[in-house]
């Protein structure tokens, strides 16, 4: 019998392949383990709804829809030059108040009262506004929580909300823009749901609602140029240009502004959208606006951004195309969303609407603005009473 005796290195190196097929095994058990954790994660009801059956048909009938996805026209600029925001950032600016933003609060029993026969608004923070027509009460992007985020980290805001998510009563419609989780709040929309408010939402977002427990018969679901009707008051799904989804950035909804009108007065909310012809369209589609709940803030530097996000000039002129007599400037001061300093948004907005031939409001957050009556706009955001 030969006996052959292999030198220690090739024992050495079969030590290292048992161990290394051992970390392998161990990495692979781990990639396993997070794969169905995230799997099971995006189950969450917070995530939404799948869009399918007869939804899914509306969806894919849609004159935006491209053959898998809502897709802007001409397409999104998808360069976002994350560096040049990452540089931005980093120049020192102040992303939240040092102060305590002073908060007016609403109670229930305000909610109670009988919605104004005119026009009135009230900002809740963000793009969240609750607005009075002829009788009837709407609300905007309901979201009313502390974190804009699936989970419990996120951004929080930089300020309480002016009333509780229990308070909510008396809100008529709701107009959604898209379903991102700044602009649709699961929590708040079970509440207003419970309460028997109608939801007016863009093309796939009904499936969504449904998951949440809101009943089929609340929910309007829409597409651009259509119209609706509650309590005599015109709704107007209005174009946008933006982008959605809740599990990741895939267009699988559509995104829209809104246009309301009684027969003598109207309020546009724009929603999350970059700046585009779309403005002066509506104008000349629907006519001239009394209120815009105009989006200022939450932008960045690079084309890509602009493209979907206006910054306050594009935003003015948004009003001067809408041929709008007052703007209520919202999405921002609520939530450190963006690259720059929180109160740069109402700075820049107010410059540009200089020597321009419309109003720009500055309520504090739950102060009560009512169209066609004196307004004094106060410096709050400069920390001032």
């Amino acid at each position: 019998m030969v006996v052959i005796l292999l030198p220690s290195c090739f024992k050495g190196e079969g030590l290292i392949m048992k161990r290394t097929k051992r970390v392998l095994k161990i990495l692979a058990g781990v990639i396993v383990f997070l794969a169905i954790a995230i799997w099971l994660v995006f189950q969450l009801p917070q995530f939404g709804g799948r869009i399918k059956g007869t939804r899914l048909e509306r969806v894919k009938s849609s004159a935006e829809y491209t053959g898998v996805r809502f897709e802007n026209k001409p397409p999104q600029n998808r360069d976002m030059e994350w560096l040049k925001n990452v540089q931005y950032y980093m120049q020192g600016q102040v992303r939240e108040p040092q102060f305590q933003v002073p908060v007016l609060p609403i109670t229930n029993e305000d909610l109670r009262k009988s919605p104004s026969q005119e026009l009135a608004a009230t900002w809740l923070g963000h793009a969240t506004v609750i607005v009075e027509l002829n009788g009837a009460r709407f609300i905007t992007d309901p979201v009313l929580s502390d974190v804009v985020s699936p989970l419990p980290i996120g951004p929080h805001r930089l300020h309480p909300a002016p009333i509780a998510i229990a308070d909510l009563e008396g809100i008529d419609g709701v107009l959604v823009s898209h379903d991102h989780y700044d602009h649709l709040d699961m929590t708040t929309v079970k509440k207003l749901a419970e309460k028997g408010s109608k939801f007016f939402v863009p093309l796939g977002i009904g499936a969504h609602l449904e998951r949440w427990g809101v009943r089929v018969e609340q929910i309007e679901e829409m597409e651009w140029w259509q119209q609706a009707e509650i309590k005599g008051v015109k709704v107007h799904c209005t174009p946008a240009r933006h982008y959605s989804g809740r599990k990741s950035m895939d267009n699988s909804t559509l995104w829209s502004s809104w246009l309301v009108k009684s027969d003598s007065q109207s309020f546009y909310f724009s929603g999350d959208t970059g700046y585009a012809p779309h403005f002066t369209e509506i104008k000349n589609r629907l006519g001239p606006v009394n209120l815009t709940l105009m989006k200022v803030g939450a932008y960045g530097d690079p084309a890509g951004w602009i493209d979907i996000h206006m910054n306050p000039e594009s935003a003015a002129q948004a009003q001067l195309d809408l041929q709008a007599e007052v703007m209520l400037p919202i999405h921002w001061a609520t939530f450190n969303l963006a690259y720059h300093a929180w109160d740069e948004p109402i700075d820049r907005t107010l410059a540009a609407a200089k020597g321009k031939p419309y109003l720009v409001i500055t309520p504090r957050i739950g102060e009560r603005y009512e169209y066609g009556k004196p307004f004094t706009n106060a410096s709050w955001y400069k920390g001032q009473k």
